[in-house]
């Protein structure tokens, strides 16, 4: 079992591919702030939901608090977090972007988690403002977003060439009305937005670019999964195919507040 698995199995991260590349890109940016601190994160987990990162990162010795709207997501975190024996490092906050600066006060967080969120905003711009406006000096935004790429690519290998091209059309980044994302991006428009915010991204790039294209028959041990996760870091570090990541489902980005 690889050190990654060993880890995620520890801290109660499922092995899936999807939330184990979700995983590896949070785990190396909290061991590295973690290190620089030489203390536990303050971490803030925007949009957090029933905990998926959140008690893996309590597990861990870390102190986390989930904002979300949904009383039932945090009903579900609250017991993930019991049964995870974490209850005393997790704290469930029903709230929002707009409610981050009253609920952080002056503990301010290391680390914001922006995981699957932003899409669902009606100002991305203006969320991402008020995350930079309540990180600590030199705290670090972990975001995640769906890449619209990604999106043309799946359409167009299912058949569905018009909602291909209307993914790579339309503005908000959507195949149909029926598509269940409400927006994608572009990594410029990402960039822009976080800069545009006073955030500096450090880090760039796409993840689950194989993960979502590869049938879930031919993932189904944990060697498998671990394969594919090494694959997907191999082509994202590779000089020559780094433009792959592009392709990825979601884009990741780490931006620090300076």
């Amino acid at each position: 079992m690889t050190e990654d698995a060993t880890t995620a199995r520890r801290t109660g991260v499922s092995t899936s591919p999807r939330t184990a590349a979700m995983w590896a890109a949070v785990d190396g940016v909290v061991r590295e702030r973690s290190a620089e601190l030489g203390r536990p994160l303050r971490v803030v987990d925007l949009g957090g939901g029933t905990g998926g990162l959140a008690v893996p990162l309590a597990v861990a010795g870390h102190d986390v608090t989930v904002v979300d709207p949904s009383p039932d997501a945090l009903a579900s975190l609250r017991r993930r977090a019991a049964e995870a024996q974490a209850s005393s490092r997790v704290s469930a906050v029903q709230g929002d972007a707009e409610t981050l600066e009253s609920l952080v006060g002056r503990d301010r967080p290391d680390l914001v988690l922006c995981h699957a969120t932003l899409e669902y905003v009606d100002d991305p711009g203006a969320t991402l403002r008020l995350v930079a406006a309540v990180l600590a000096p030199g705290g670090i935004l972990s975001l995640v977003v769906p890449q619209r790429s990604a999106a043309v690519l799946a359409r167009a290998i299912a058949g569905q060439f018009a909602q291909a091209r209307a993914a790579l059309d339309r503005p908000d980044g959507r195949w149909g009305d029926a598509d269940p994302v409400p927006r994608r991006f572009d990594r410029s428009t990402v960039l822009d937005l976080l800069e545009t915010a006073g955030l500096t991204p450090t880090v760039a790039h796409g993840i689950r670019i194989f993960s979502d294209l590869v049938p879930s028959a031919l993932v189904d041990s944990d060697a498998d999964r671990a394969a594919l996760l090494d694959l997907e870091r191999a082509v994202v570090a590779h000089p020559e195919f780094a433009v792959l990541a592009d392709l990825g489902t979601s884009l990741h980005v780490i931006a620090a507040r300076t």
